[in-house]
């Protein structure tokens, strides 16, 4: 009977909201504008994305969440950005910056150079879980690490998580594993199958300015870590990669010195930046569980500004993500226009550095509102397609918390099929703002669209979606068009909305959780406890 009751008042406050397609438009048109310049941490456009966040949320009605009375949670980063006259050398081979490898140092210097040994560790990755270790037996401290993103590759979802990438096959965890091992660099071999995108995202993505938290003082830190084009490296170390590859994916591969030095000479430009998240909360109307929340999140941050000369040099990160923000300002409005408000709190949350390695959301689940073991959900959104309404639903990571079944109930009500990730081999659940959230054990999933469009044929979406990652994606062409269909948009800001008011509104002690699996043993202890 409780559950009845729960689900008739979600249905009449659901029945009071109006999250429009139009309203979400003119959110994306402005935030995708040029006027932005791409969005990037720690510039004028930035700052401006910031500055319309906050005050979109204050015409809402949404309280400020933020320092002193502010919207804006502030996160010291260092902008850390390589420059053009970088050099970097395997064996009698020199690499030409941008063409042939693109990177920056992590240990913040101005200056990095480097001269080591190169060692070729396969995937990198040491998983006893699954009696694996690419570093056995080979000692890289004060080395250089080459290697290849990814994973062995696997039918069976007991190694290695099956055809679904774990957060072993990460370029992230890759780097902190090389630093981990006391590595002096690490050289990622760039394919578009074990990567997942071309190298005109690779370049895009690290040959500029690099937003990160600041190091401790006597903290281990990479001098560079970058990514070599298959070309460069293959004419370099003398190999073919597709061979290197099939050795990598051998169970009982052993590490092997590749009998050449790697020297790089990285020039950086270094600077403090005063970036921020965007918070706000509608406060819940129990006394008491009013001191919890569930957390609706969108990334505000793109990659701003290009090097390209005689065309367009404005990454302006229309679907990614301006369009997870335009859902966001009117999920806000529309929780803050209800007449009753739902038990639970509501925070109102736009990261940055999203794009520089979840950054804002890490830096937020450190340091949250309200204390993570308090924080019954977060319902993230990131990257939506501007083609219409859609049959079916992605909810990646949904599946690995309790509240999957609220998740499922929602779905079927809103006429919804659930779509499994249609490209698990992306490891897109380590990829978004809230992975953060489930390092820190709260229930967290992205909502995103399916591939089923009403309306269209059968290969549409799946279409689409291969056209954006090849043409698209971490390119200047992300840009707002005013023949965009926002009623997908308009359907997936409802469906998240709903699942959250839902949580909001449980009675009685909840016991909401992340699942126990969303890492393995290994990588839990890697990130620390769950708070």
């Amino acid at each position: 009977m409780r559950l009845v009751l729960i689900g008739l008042w979600t249905a009449a406050l659901w029945a009071q909201a109006e999250i429009s397609g139009a309203r979400i438009r003119e959110h994306v048109k402005f935030l995708a504008s040029d006027l932005l310049e791409g969005r990037g941490v720690g510039t004028r456009g930035g700052d401006l994305a910031t500055a319309y966040l906050a005050s979109q949320l204050a015409l809402a009605g949404v309280e400020p969440a933020g320092d002193n009375g502010t919207f804006f949670q502030r996160v010291d980063l260092v902008g850390v950005e390589p420059q053009s006259s970088a050099k970097l050398t395997l064996g009698s081979a020199e690499l030409t910056w941008a063409v042939d490898f693109v990177g920056n140092t992590m240990q913040q210097k101005s200056m990095a150079e480097f001269g080591a040994e190169a060692v070729f560790v396969g995937h990198g990755i040491t998983a006893p879980e699954f009696g694996w270790d690419d570093y056995a037996g080979v000692d890289v401290k004060g080395k250089v690490v080459v290697l290849f993103t990814n994973e062995p590759p696997s039918d069976d979802p007991q190694f290695f998580g099956g055809k679904a990438l774990t957060y072993y096959g990460r370029w992230t965890y890759k780097y902190e594993e090389a630093a981990r091992r006391g590595a002096v660099g690490c050289l990622i071999l760039h394919t578009s199958p074990t990567a997942g995108y071309g190298w005109e995202v690779v370049r895009s993505s690290w040959g500029k300015e690099d937003p990160q938290v600041k190091l401790e003082a006597g903290a281990q830190a990479l001098a560079f870590a970058g990514w070599v084009t298959r070309g460069a490296a293959e004419k370099a170390l003398g190999k073919n990669l597709d061979e290197l590859l099939a050795q990598a994916n051998t169970k009982g591969f052993r590490a092997m010195p590749l009998g050449m030095a790697v020297k790089g000479a990285i020039p950086t430009k270094l600077r403090a930046i005063r970036a921020a998240n965007v918070a706000g909360i509608v406060r819940g109307s129990d006394p008491e569980l009013r001191k919890q929340a569930v957390v609706f999140s969108a990334h505000w941050d793109h990659l701003g500004m290009g090097a390209e000369k005689g065309s367009d040099a404005i990454y302006n990160g229309a679907v990614d993500n301006a369009t997870g923000c335009g859902i966001l300002i009117e999920a806000a409005r529309a929780w803050a226009a209800l007449q009753q408000r739902p038990k639970r709190s509501a925070i109102f949350l736009a990261v940055t550095a999203e794009e520089s390695g979840l950054r804002g959301a890490e830096f937020y689940a450190a340091k949250p509102i309200i204390a993570a073991g308090k924080t019954m959900l977060n319902v993230n959104f990131d990257s939506f397609y501007p083609f219409g309404a859609v049959k079916d639903v992605v909810v990646i990571g949904a599946e690995r918390t309790s509240v999957y079944p609220t998740v499922a109930a929602t779905a079927k009500r809103f006429n919804l099929k659930i779509k499994a990730d249609p490209h698990p081999e992306q490891g897109h659940y380590y990829r978004s703002d809230h992975f953060a959230f489930a390092r820190a054990g709260v229930p967290a999933f992205s909502v995103n669209m399916g591939t089923e469009y009403w309306g269209k044929d059968e290969t549409f979406g799946d279409n689409i979606i291969y056209e954006y990652n090849a043409k698209h994606y971490h390119q200047p062409s992300d840009e707002y068009k005013e023949s965009w269909d926002f009623a997908g948009m308009e359907q997936m800001g409802r469906f998240g909305w709903t699942i959250g008011l839902t949580i909001a509104n449980s009675s009685g002690v909840t016991t909401w959780r992340a699942g126990d699996e969303f890492l393995p043993a290994r990588q839990k202890s890697l990130s620390g406890p769950a708070q």
